[in-house]
């Protein structure tokens, strides 16, 4: 099965959506399974896992009821309070839906850059794996020598690193990201999405190339049963569209075999996520 392991849906909202600025216009509307179904139909994706956007139950409920709707939705990764008193009980409640993969927290946005570090999210993180479900971990490059304390701490609890953590391929920065990633890497359960690359570049003049350092990184360090393909649709629409992030990956990975392909768009998510 062929899946795109990291994309979005949300009914706009201004308020909701403050972080779509004027210079992300084309986001600013609906984005639904039918407009994915399109997209993945078009490069013989089947199906995706559906990834939080904005921090509420009520986002996570919403994706869950989509993913009820859609069988190609195959999983959700949705938001729950970590930090909070109450962490196990909402996730006592929500572990009913079988659709509920994993959780996110927005680090990246946080402005304790050691945000991971806190006393409190560390033992939320404590609880997931009595409940099978995975993390993702949402950061910026800078953010990477703090995510490898972070994953240091918990040596069973399965995790994948977001965007291969946006490094500022605009400016062509990879030395201390690299660093990072490689050390990252070294836990035995951190996986790593390829995905969030081409909003990272110039968007409206980047070049295939601009990524081939970036990527010769992750698959060096991550191999290739610990990667897999996203598109971080529909935000990847400031940059490109679905089928050129797609050929970005496909393109890297032609010479690959084909079990090593099988792995890398779908079978590495299957496995991660239970799909």
């Amino acid at each position: 099965m062929r899946i795109d392991s990291h994309q979005h849906f949300w009914n706009y909202d201004p308020q909701k959506h403050a972080w779509i600025n004027e210079e992300m216009s084309v986001l600013k509307r609906d984005f639904l399974p039918p407009d994915l179904k399109s997209e993945i139909d078009s490069v013989d994706i089947d199906g995706s896992v559906a990834v939080q956007a904005s921090q509420t139950e009520v986002e996570t409920q919403f994706l869950l009821d989509l993913a009820d709707k859609y069988d190609y939705v195959k999983g959700v990764v949705g938001w729950l309070d970590i930090r909070d008193d109450n962490f196990e009980q909402r996730l006592n409640h929500f572990s009913q839906f079988d659709a509920l993969k994993g959780l996110r927290h927005i680090v990246q946005d946080e402005p304790d850059d050691r945000f991971l570090l806190q006393p409190d999210f560390l033992g939320g993180i404590k609880t997931l794996s009595n409940f099978d479900l995975t993390y993702d971990i949402l950061i910026f490059a800078r953010h990477l020598p703090v995510a490898v304390e972070f994953a240091s701490k918990f040596s069973d609890q399965k995790f994948v690193l977001d965007h291969i953590a946006k490094p500022e391929i605009k400016d062509q920065k990879i030395d201390e990201w690299e660093e990072g990633i490689r050390e990252l890497a070294k836990h035995p359960k951190m996986y790593c999405k390829v995905s969030g690359m081409v909003t990272e570049a110039d968007w409206d003049q980047w070049q295939p190339d601009d990524f081939r350092p970036y990527l010769d990184v992750v698959f060096d360090a991550f191999g290739t049963d610990r990667l897999m393909f996203g598109s971080d649709w529909p935000v990847c629409l400031l940059a490109g569209d679905y089928k050129e992030v797609y050929k970005l990956v496909k393109s890297y990975i032609d010479t690959f075999t084909d079990i090593e392909q099988t792995k890398l768009l779908g079978g590495n998510a299957q496995q991660f996520y239970n799909l």
